[in-house]
């Protein structure tokens, strides 16, 4: 075994992970926000769905999954808008690499989000806050443009 051999076989680590620290360390970041934002997402079109007396989305209905979609791109975009304005030029030259990126809209909010939580100490803070905004206005029927916004002080 060469030295440089030895820590290329951590016990602790899938293979299919990337080797380089910021790679597994990205991976790992973009792997829990998109668990977080799917809970966001699900847990607020299905307590619409229940207000409205609606059945449950369905992963198999096309209409249901375009709906999800549109919800996560909502929510990632006004997380977003709502938090650019407190980020410093450093900050923001990251963001807009992470917005040119190759892939869909989903995987480019998600890589702006990705820096976002890189970048800010208070980001997950910032984010359970969205995310509550975000359940009570779905739930009272509102239109959501601007409401991440008027939460941090912009509107």
């Amino acid at each position: 075994m060469t030295p440089s051999s030895f820590f290329g076989t951590s016990l602790r680590r899938d293979p299919n992970q990337p080797a380089d620290l910021n790679a597994r360390i990205e991976a790992q970041l973009r792997e829990r926000l998109e668990e977080a934002v799917d809970f966001v997402c699900l847990e607020a079109l299905v307590k619409r769905r229940q207000a409205l007396s609606l059945p449950p989305p369905s992963a198999d209905n096309t209409r249901d999954r375009q709906e999800f979609t549109q919800s996560v791109h909502t929510f990632l975009a006004e997380l977003w808008q709502a938090i650019a304005p407190t980020l410093s030029e450093e900050q923001r030259q990251k963001v807009a690499a992470a917005e040119r990126a190759p892939g869909d809209e989903t995987q480019r909010l998600l890589g702006v989000h990705v820096v976002l939580a890189r970048e800010l100490p208070d980001y997950w803070q910032r984010f359970e806050t969205g995310r509550i905004v975000y359940a009570k206005h779905l739930e009272s029927g509102g239109e959501s443009r601007g409401l991440l916004g008027r939460l941090f002080g912009r509107g």
